[in-house]
């Protein structure tokens, strides 16, 4: 199968010790992978620097098979990402906001925006100013921005967090749908263990800035009653919970 995301010995170290350090990873085509582990753990850090936002102090990226650091634009010719925050502006409606990313884009029509305020169930709201949206349909916006110009890979950082209960739901099903409808493949970090257990195909812990194991759902939950009972017995090996 083919590897979408490659990421070789990362290290990124801060003026505190802390940091990411030998982070070794590869994404399949189709998969749905949960980046898991405690807030500080440096999951943002690993994802800022897989976006090329931020420089790491070694490694590497590839993204199909092209270098973060050499060939920038087309490692992210395929990539769609929220890191951190979903950014919208406050002042322009939904269809607006999409208008207005869609012009950094080639062939994204308005079909195009009406098809994926659709798909991530806001179409109703197109009209609505995007400061009088919840949190949820802030996150649908930005997933809908996301996944405007058809991406291969979905890098979403933390896309549950500040989300109601009926929201994480919503969440989790639209990933699904993305997953089997238009065939993203999906990179998700998260600390809410539940929800990666619920929406995961494969998961890798990350704790204490390193990448303690990477395996399946179906495997982890073969050899243990819940995601949760998995990452304690992988965090306890490796460290104090």
């Amino acid at each position: 199968m083919e590897t979408v995301l490659e990421v070789n010995e990362i290290t990124k170290v801060y003026k505190n010790g802390r940091g990411i350090f030998d982070i070794n990873l590869d994404i399949k085509r189709g998969d749905v992978f949960g980046f898991l582990g405690p807030n500080g753990a440096g999951k943002t850090t690993a994802m800022k620097i897989m976006t090329g936002l931020m420089a790491m102090d070694s490694g590497d990226v590839r993204i199909f098979g092209h270098s973060i650091t050499e060939e920038y634009e087309k490692a992210m010719k395929k990539v769609g990402c929220i890191v951190e925050t979903a950014e919208s502006y406050t002042y322009l409606s939904a269809y607006e906001n999409l208008k207005l990313f869609a012009r950094f884009y080639d062939g994204v029509d308005d079909r195009r925006i009406d098809e994926v305020l659709e798909l991530v169930g806001i179409s109703q709201y197109k009209k609505e100013k995007a400061k009088n949206f919840s949190l949820g349909m802030k996150q649908r916006l930005g997933i809908g921005a996301a996944i405007l110009s058809r991406p291969e890979l979905l890098i979403l950082d933390e896309p549950l967090n500040g989300l109601d209960v009926q929201g994480m739901i919503e969440i989790r099903e639209l990933i699904k749908l993305l997953a089997k409808t238009d065939r993203i493949t999906f990179f998700i970090s998260s600390h809410l263990i539940h929800d990666v257990e619920l929406t995961c195909d494969r998961i890798g812990i990350l704790y204490n800035g390193k990448l303690v194991n990477v395996d399946s759902r179906e495997n982890i939950l073969k050899n243990y009653a819940s995601l949760e009972n998995y990452y304690v017995s992988e965090v306890g090996k490796n460290g104090n919970v």
